[in-house]
């Protein structure tokens, strides 16, 4: 019977605690209580999953909208109007953008030990790098395998101009990189970034020689855009300071904490105004598509391939890591975030969708707010999965297109590159777009051609979104369950060791399982004797 009533009480705390009622009122309820609630049980899952199921109506809806709209001779000014409420969304989430990753980022570093940082930041870098690794190499594959760019002639898509991003050196991209790391102003960082541009000087021949030579100088400029990546590392910097001035530094600490919470409350409130939003952001964008069919006979075989990638990674990939490591079902975490992918969907923005990301890992996939608050941030600025393998697709792709082979070193060259360019590229709508340039020109390709590939960035930006923000969760996920591993290990150590210590507590349990480890079958007797010793004392 206390077997049966043990099994019973384990039952219930594994989640089945809505039986504990019913099982109360004796041998009757578990039939009576299946059958009678099961309007309420329906109800507390409709309510508990409510804001799920009104994004996906709300992107469905959008679909629908935009379908029947298209049909309706629209002036450029109504198409706005239409987007109008999704265009509110947006500026929303970009609002609370910057008190939300300096604030969480602040208190995140400051909370923790700068060992326990240290080994956070390494194990979440390796599993970034990693599975960006991944994603570009997929992108590769795919691209070689499909050959989108296998067509008699080149794709023209009427009414596209030819401007495409300015070409940069290979080394004056990740040279900006760095530069933008150590903004020299943290309030022009809050919504400008460093970026090189060339200016061509001209040399006159020494000594009255008629040599003149056209060098092209690197300057620096100020363009639009959050330098995300470095308010993140002067958060984290400051954060740690913080913790070092010790009981001087409290007084900051918590400030940042409660900016933190109250973000988050703001967070919340937005949260229900984003199925409206995400459904109108949909529907714009499908009025103000030009010709569809033309697009996707010209460069379907490109769409499927960056798409078919993004499915693969997404739904295979990242969750069997997340699977192998942790043993629990990835697809459960997934459906606890499926509210933020919808509005990576929707936005087309990682960095917009970074406070419902946030809110959701910690809400309903028991991720903590350290971890959740450090590493959301980072992720969000260097985990960029979708990027890298669409850019690989993209690099191919025209590739293919000028009928340009390539050998084994320049495709390990688009892979590393790929990799190292997606840390860079701005978590903003057509943000890979601007990094793709810097492949092209490391593998000698013409810049020209990005033309085509943003013809459907629209499309494709949004899968490359979602697959960014799944990666940065199964990485706060994979971090929380390497917290907790290594806390039970810890704390079974000190428990073993104030119990291994007879003279100061009571002799340890006759099969302690913590004694048995440590000092195997000889500690357990000992421990035995002495317990008995001291009761007939």
């Amino acid at each position: 019977m206390a077997e049966k009533m043990d099994m019973e009480e384990g039952k219930a705390s594994n989640g089945e605690a809505h039986l504990d009622e019913p099982l109360a009122n004796g041998m009757n309820g578990p039939r009576k209580g299946n059958q009678e609630p099961a309007g309420q049980r329906l109800k507390r899952i409709v309510m508990a999953n409510l804001l799920v199921i009104l994004t996906v109506a709300g992107v469905i809806i959008g679909v629908f909208i935009g379908l029947g709209v298209r049909n309706v001779a629209l002036t450029r000014t109504q198409i706005i109007y239409i987007g109008f409420p999704g265009e509110l969304l947006i500026r929303l989430l970009k609002m609370i953008i910057i008190p939300l990753v300096v604030c969480s980022l602040v208190s995140g570093a400051a909370s923790l030990d700068p060992k326990a940082l240290g080994k956070l930041g390494g194990w979440a870098m390796l599993f970034f790098l990693v599975t960006t690794l991944i994603a570009s190499s997929i992108g590769v594959v795919m691209a070689f395998i499909i050959n989108p760019g296998s067509v008699t002639t080149k794709p023209k898509v009427s009414g596209l101009d030819d401007s495409v991003p300015a070409s940069k050196e290979v080394i004056d991209s990740f040279l900006d990189l760095i530069r933008n790391i150590f903004p020299s102003n943290l309030v022009s960082a809050a919504f400008q970034s460093y970026a090189t541009s060339y200016k061509l000087v001209t040399t006159n021949g020494t000594n009255g020689l008629p040599n003149i030579t056209v060098e092209k100088v690197p300057i620096g400029t100020d363009q639009d855009g959050m330098n995300i990546l470095g308010l993140v590392v002067f958060a984290i910097v400051f954060g740690v300071a913080l913790r070092k001035l010790g009981e001087e530094g409290e007084i900051l600490i918590k400030f940042f904490n409660s900016f933190n919470e109250a973000t988050m409350v703001l967070v919340s409130w937005i949260m229900w105004y984003a199925p409206l939003g995400i459904m109108f952001l949909v529907a714009g964008k499908i009025v103000e598509m030009d010709d569809v069919g033309t697009l996707f006979a010209s460069l379907g075989k490109y769409i499927a391939c960056c798409i078919l990638g993004h499915a693969i990674h997404g739904l295979l990939v990242l969750p069997g890591i997340y699977f192998i490591i942790t043993r629990k079902n990835p697809y459960t975490f997934l459906w606890g975030i499926f509210t933020a992918l919808a509005t990576a969907f929707g936005t087309s923005s990682s960095s917009a969708t970074l406070p419902l990301m946030m809110k959701c890992v910690e809400e309903n996939n028991g991720v903590s707010k350290h971890i959740s608050r450090f590493i959301l941030p980072i992720g969000a600025t260097v985990n960029m999965d979708g990027a890298a393998l669409f850019q690989c697709v993209a690099a191919v792709f025209i590739a293919q297109l000028n009928n340009y082979p390539l050998n084994f070193i320049q495709v390990i060259t688009i892979l590393v590159t790929a990799t190292a360019s997606s840390v860079g590229a701005a978590g903003i709508p057509a943000g890979g777009v601007l990094t793709l340039a810097i492949i092209l020109e490391a593998v000698g390709l013409p810049t020209n051609d990005i033309s085509l590939i943003l013809a459907v960035d629209w499309l494709v930006d949004r899968t490359c979104t979602i697959l960014n923000v799944e990666g940065d969760a199964f990485g706060a996920g994979l971090l929380q369950h390497f917290v907790d591993r290594t806390s039970k290990r810890e704390e079974g150590v000190e428990l073993s060791e104030v119990r291994l210590d007879g003279d100061s507590l009571a002799p340890a349990p006759e099969h302690s399982p913590l004694i048995e480890k440590r000092g195997g079958r000889d500690s357990a007797e000992a421990a035995k004797k002495a317990g008995e010793k001291e009761l007939v004392m």
